[in-house]
């Protein structure tokens, strides 16, 4: 999937695929050390929840760039409620924030 991405077609060839993959994992879970921070610092949780609702933007582009997609859709699928979850958390983050 990641491969046929118009967003990270050129990631695999520049870190490999264990190195891509670990580039992801950091990203992830920079984002969730962001939104873990609201007790703290609710602007910062906000830009996780922004990140975190523009990640699940780009992950649910796989549905529409992956060919022969098939039985991964169910997997893509949820990340419509996580990126709910995700504009959520912003908003509530933002309204904290002010």
């Amino acid at each position: 999937m990641v491969s046929h991405s118009p967003f990270f077609f050129w990631l695999y060839p520049s870190f490999g695929v264990q190195g891509g993959s670990e580039v992801i994992g950091i990203v992830e879970l920079l984002i969730g050390g962001l939104i873990a921070a609201r007790r703290w610092s609710p602007r910062a949780s906000a830009i996780g929840s922004v990140a975190a609702a523009g990640m699940f933007l780009v992950t649910l582009s796989f549905l529409f760039t992956t060919p022969n997609v098939g039985e991964s859709s169910g997997f893509l699928l949820k990340d419509l409620t996580l990126l709910g979850a995700a504009l959520w958390t912003a908003g509530e983050a933002l309204g904290s924030a002010s």
